[in-house]
Parts: C-alpha cells; sequence; structure tokens
C-alpha cells in the first residue's frame, strides 16, 4: 500500500465505519475526487473535531486530486479539535507575498506566493505559486510550492508543480525538528 493509500485510509477512518469504507472504496476503484468530497461532508455532518495537521492533510490532498477550490471554504468549516498542533492551515487569510528572494528567486520570478499552511513551532510556511492571470486572478494551479523562513521573505525549499505531497511531507519533518 501506498504512502497516500495509507493517509487515505487514516483520515478515512476519522468517519463512522460505514461512511469511511465508502471513502475507502472511492480510492480503490480511483475516484479520488469523490471520496474527498465525502470525506469532507461527513466530517462537516457529524461535527467531528478534527486536528489542524489532519485539516491541513485534506487540504493537500486536495490540492493534488484537484479539489482545493472547491473545497476550502467546507474545510475551513472543521470544528477544531481542543489542542493546538504543529501545523496550521492558514489557507483563505488573503495575503499574498508579492516575490520571492533567495536561491529559488529565479525559478518564482513573476510569480505570487499564497501562503498556505504553517509551522505553529518554527514559523516555517508552506505556500503555493500562482502566477496571475491576464484577468488579475491567480492561475487555477500552482506552478511550485516553497517552504520559507518565518518571515515569509526567504524561499528554503522549492517544489515542483507536482509535488504538494511532497512539500508537506517535508514541512512536517522540518516542523518535527523543531525545538
Amino acid at each position: 500500500m501506498t504512502d497516500d493509500a495509507v493517509i487515505w485510509n487514516r483520515l478515512a477512518a476519522l468517519l463512522p465505519e460505514a461512511e469511511a469504507q465508502d471513502v475507502k472504496d472511492c480510492w480503490d476503484i480511483g475516484e479520488q475526487e469523490a471520496g474527498l468530497g465525502l470525506l469532507v461532508s461527513g466530517i462537516l455532518g457529524h461535527q467531528m473535531p478534527i486536528s489542524e495537521t489532519d485539516r491541513a492533510q485534506i487540504s493537500v490532498l486536495a490540492e493534488t486530486w484537484g479539489e482545493r477550490e472547491a473545497l476550502t471554504p467546507q474545510i475551513l468549516q472543521f470544528r477544531d479539535e481542543d489542542e493546538p498542533g504543529p501545523l496550521k492551515l492558514i489557507e483563505g487569510d488573503g495575503s499574498t507575498v508579492p516575490e520571492a528572494i533567495g536561491g529559488a528567486a529565479q525559478d518564482l520570478a513573476g510569480l505570487v506566493l499564497v501562503p498556505w499552511i504553517a509551522c505553529t513551532r518554527c514559523g516555517q510556511v508552506l505556500m503555493r505559486a500562482h502566477s496571475r492571470e491576464s484577468w488579475g486572478d491567480l492561475s487555477y494551479l500552482a506552478r511550485h510550492y516553497v517552504i520559507t523562513t518565518p518571515n515569509r521573505a526567504t524561499v528554503s525549499l522549492l517544489f515542483s508543480a507536482d509535488s504538494a505531497g511532497e512539500a508537506f511531507v517535508s514541512l512536517q519533518r522540518q516542523c518535527s525538528d523543531a525545538p
């Protein structure tokens, strides 16, 4: 079983057994988009408290399967567990970083960095790098993922457009190494 399937099944297990099985079945038949919808609606419908790290992980899965924009409003409505976790979804705060500095600046020239997930211990931030469309909105798909320093001014790590999960794991790893 791949890591993605393990993560999927762990998140599905947050739901009652029958609903969890429906989400798992979606993975098995290649209907991840439908499974994410079932997962998100199930968590909301049962008003289940969820950790910030699981909320962020669900957002990463939604990004990976092209459902982030559709599911983010609901993901942001999840009930929080009482204890804060090491990662926090900061999606939707409206902030952007107009330009990157550091070793990745050339790869990110002309792209807008959008804060996405923050480490609450070390302060690093996972961001999506988007181009600006001719009509002024940001591109639907991220062109890169980056991890920045806490002040969001310097890019520490750069990831390709198909590496949202890898970038998230890297942030988790760095976060777990924080004092």
